[in-house]
């Protein structure tokens, strides 16, 4: 591979193994999160560079995405930038009418504003080498339960995003989404971690009988970003082990 890569939460279970997998591939990994997050050492020993971003910021602020804009340009001078995965994700919880304003708004901001405000700043150089954009979605845009309605509506969105980006910056730019059911993330294991027997259930619900990993996602992703596959544009992958097809019925 020969270009350099932007992954926003790159600190987190799933952005760990992006920047792993990719950085393997031979990509140039450029890791960005939150000022607060904790990569790894690992992480951050195969990243190119690590650029902190608070994303709230980027998405209302034009100063803050143009401090951003710059410091990726900087780093990616002599690599040039190729792919954007908009990995970062912020999942707020509660019933529709507890949720407040400010709930909505976050959300918001970091699920879908700050994608869309750091694409359009970055679109000329993705334009220039015929780049593409991945975002991460999720299963809640299509199946969610109680308890999601801010998240759920902010994938939702984001699928739409993808699909009305990829028929304007087609011709230069593909744009595609993934939306993962359960993923094995240590935020994840850690909530199982007082009652396996929850988890096995989960796993058994989906078809294939096990949750998804990291690496799961992050070989999509990569294969999503093969500039071999010019014409798989506007794709919002299912990866759920088959549970997007599941007709569940009560008991």
């Amino acid at each position: 591979m020969n270009g350099s890569i932007l992954i926003t939460g790159a600190a987190g279970g799933i952005g760990s193994a992006l920047v792993e997998v990719l950085a393997a591939a031979g990509w140039a990994v450029l890791g960005s999160d939150h000022p607060d997050a904790c990569p790894s050492a690992a992480a951050v020993e195969r990243c190119l560079a690590w650029v902190p971003a608070e994303l709230t910021a980027i998405s209302s602020q034009p100063a803050g995405l143009e401090l951003f804009k710059s410091a990726v340009l900087s780093t990616t001078e002599h690599s040039p930038l190729m792919h954007v995965v908009h990995n970062a994700a912020l999942q707020r919880l509660g019933a529709f009418a507890e949720l407040s304003a400010g709930d909505w708004h976050e959300t918001m901001a970091v699920n879908l504003l700050a994608p869309v405000a750091i694409s359009r700043a970055l679109l000329p150089q993705l334009q220039q080498h015929h780049g593409s954009i991945v975002h991460i979605g999720s299963i809640h845009s299509q199946l969610t339960k109680p308890g999601f309605t801010a998240y759920a509506t902010s994938k939702a969105a984001l699928a739409g995003l993808t699909r009305a980006m990829a028929v304007e910056l087609g011709g230069r730019v593909r744009v595609n989404a993934i939306e993962p059911a359960a993923i094995a993330t240590p935020m994840l294991e850690a909530g199982f971690a007082q009652s396996p027997e929850l988890k096995a259930q989960l796993e058994q619900h989906h078809p294939t009988g096990s949750i998804g990993t990291p690496a799961d996602v992050a070989r999509a992703v990569l294969f999503l970003l093969d500039p071999a596959n010019t014409f798989l544009n506007g794709c919002v992958l299912p990866l759920g082990g088959g549970i997007h097809s599941r007709l569940h019925d009560p008991a």
